[in-house]
């Protein structure tokens, strides 16, 4: 896909694949977007044709330019707060954060800060973009690694149905309890709340489907740990935790779910993130390199996940 910014705008060449589709199939059909946020699109004239306003209804011709209106400034929903995080991504529709352990991804309270959220909101205020950043995905409090944020609507809205979609691959890195005899193995089991208590999750029957792949990566035999790394096909709360738990090996640290006290956080990191861009259909792949000191993942590659 050919594409370009140019200013508030952003411009896509027309594909052989568009000729002879509409900007509303484009919308509806092409990239799925909601009613509500492709009535806006239409209604404030927020796209043009060559640089002139759109027929939502003509034809569109390979090799004409769709202009879009996405980069206008939006005021912050959340308040920026300063919170040294490194960037893994950044193009002008998304930003992909190597999130360190032991903050929140987004406040759960409206006065709360330095969370990723807050961070990711200073880091765009400081580069002068005022912009609705949001998080497409989230991570546990003390789950550290890659995630993904969109600088605008659409860029959001798109992602949203990928990840619905399971067109984003999140790649995990873990270190369990035991030796696990199976090199490879799929965790297939329903998780719902625990009624006993107010945060953690169990294997349930009436839960919901959860399925989470793994391969083992690394035995430490004297340590009677085992490297693995996991990704999923769906995105319970707390899923690798719950499951690993399950089948007898519970991520060290991880006391919520029977792991050892030996770090100060479940060792769980998400070490890589692929998908196709959305909008540019560029092929992202991200590594995120681990951020604790000592380091819990030793002897580890990134190359290996």
């Amino acid at each position: 896909m050919e594409t370009r910014s140019l200013g508030k705008w952003f411009e896509v060449t027309i594909p052989e694949s568009w000729n002879e589709v509409t900007i509303e199939e484009v919308f509806r059909s092409k990239w799925k977007v909601p009613k509500k946020l492709t009535h806006s699109f239409r209604t404030e004239k927020k796209a043009l044709i060559n640089g002139n306003p759109a027929n939502w209804n003509a034809n569109l011709s390979s090799g004409t330019k769709l202009q879009l209106l996405l980069f206008e400034e939006v005021p912050f929903e959340i308040e920026p707060s300063y919170l040294d995080v490194p960037v893994l991504y950044e193009d002008d529709h998304l930003i992909v954060f190597n999130k360190p352990p032991f903050i929140s991804t987004h406040p759960n309270e409206p006065d709360e800060t330095g969370t990723l959220a807050n961070a990711a909101a200073y880091y765009l205020l400081s580069k002068g973009e005022i912009r609705n950043i949001r998080h497409i995905h989230r991570l546990d409090r003390d789950t550290s690694g890659a995630i993904i944020f969109s600088k605008h609507s659409l860029a959001g809205s798109l992602m949203d149905m990928m990840l619905e979609k399971r067109e984003i691959k999140r790649t995990y890195l873990a270190l369990v309890q035991g030796q696990l005899h199976q090199k490879k193995g799929i965790i297939n089991e329903p998780i719902g709340r625990d009624r006993h208590h107010p945060v953690r999750r169990r294997v349930s029957a009436t839960g919901q489907d959860a399925i989470t792949h793994y391969q083992v990566l690394k035995s430490y035999s004297s340590k009677k740990f085992t490297a693995i790394k996991c990704w999923l096909d769906t995105g319970r709360t707390h899923q690798i935790r719950v499951h690993l738990s399950h089948i007898g090996h519970p991520l060290v640290g991880d006391i919520l779910y029977g792991g050892l006290p030996l770090f100060d956080r479940q060792a769980l990191h998400a070490a890589k993130l692929e998908f196709i861009h959305p909008l540019t259909l560029e092929k992202i792949v991200c590594h995120a390199p681990f951020l604790d000191n000592p380091p819990i993942f030793s002897g580890i590659s990134l190359e290996e996940i």
